[in-house]
């Protein structure tokens, strides 16, 4: 009988394939993890932006999360954006009561052009239901600033910010680099203090789900066992290898290649 480690994503869907649920299965599959979703909200999305959004009721939400839960239990858990306090508090609920484990947090609340995606409702809960539930949360530079409540302009507000998310979460903080912060290096802060993995700007314009592969590649690492810095460092490693691939697909910011590291018969 084949055995497989298990990650669930909770997020919405890209409709053009290249974050969200679809980008969190990808690369759970690209790590050998058997991937599940629970669906926060469904997009009409491309590589160009978003034209409408549909949030899921709360109630089908818990209905999804009973659904995985009671049959297959995940290893780990990712979540993504979750943009309404009502399916916060849902989710919540449902870690708690199937004692959910290996949680990953990617606070998805400010888009690359600086605008708020969430409401400051749905920001409280998540970073009083959440946050401290989290295993790890990876924020980048400017969902920090908000969760730090201060200005990130280089190492040393990084160091700062994190520590003081630290202090409030009491969970692992991944902050991601980049934003014309730190190239593409990271600094994780967590109970052992705080220590960089250096990482190198890949050059491409494509980079459309980075911090959802990201998250999810944490997620499918600790499904698989690895500690936090390990989990980290692989997933990295294998986000460089999807960006350098050098997918272009799409007139705006385009997808990563997810599977850049497959081998198979069926794939030719």
């Amino acid at each position: 009988m084949m055995k497989m480690h298990t990650a669930l994503t909770i997020a919405g869907s890209d409709s053009s394939g290249g974050a969200g649920i679809q980008a969190d299965l990808k690369t759970m599959t690209a790590h050998g993890v058997y991937g599940m979703s629970a669906l926060t909200a469904l997009t009409a999305q491309n590589t160009t932006g978003v034209t409408d959004i549909l949030a899921v009721p709360p109630a089908f939400l818990a209905a999804q999360l009973d659904a995985v839960f009671t049959d297959i239990p995940p290893d780990a858990v990712k979540i993504g954006m979750v943009a309404d306090a009502a399916l916060i508090r849902v989710i919540a609920e449902k870690l708690d009561e199937y004692h959910a484990r290996n949680i990953v947090v990617d606070p998805v609340m400010v888009a690359t052009s600086g605008a708020r995606l969430i409401s400051e409702d749905a920001v409280e809960a998540l970073v009083s239901l959440l946050l401290p539930r989290a295993t790890i949360i990876t924020p980048n530079i400017p969902e920090a600033e908000v969760l730090a409540d201060t200005a990130i302009t280089d190492r040393k507000g990084m160091t700062a910010a994190a520590a003081r998310i630290y202090e409030r979460a009491h969970t692992a903080v991944l902050m991601k680099g980049g934003h014309s912060v730190d190239d593409a290096n990271d600094l994780l802060v967590d109970g052992a203090g705080a220590r960089w993995f250096e990482g190198r700007r890949i050059a491409t314009a494509n980079t459309h789900g980075t911090g959802c592969t990201l998250s999810s590649a944490i997620a499918a690492n600790l499904a698989r066992g690895m500690d936090i810095d390990r989990a980290v460092e692989r997933a990295k490693a294998y986000l460089s290898g999807a960006l350098a691939a050098g997918l272009d697909l799409g007139k705006g910011s385009g997808p990563l290649a997810h599977g850049f590291d497959l081998r198979s018969e069926f794939i030719c």
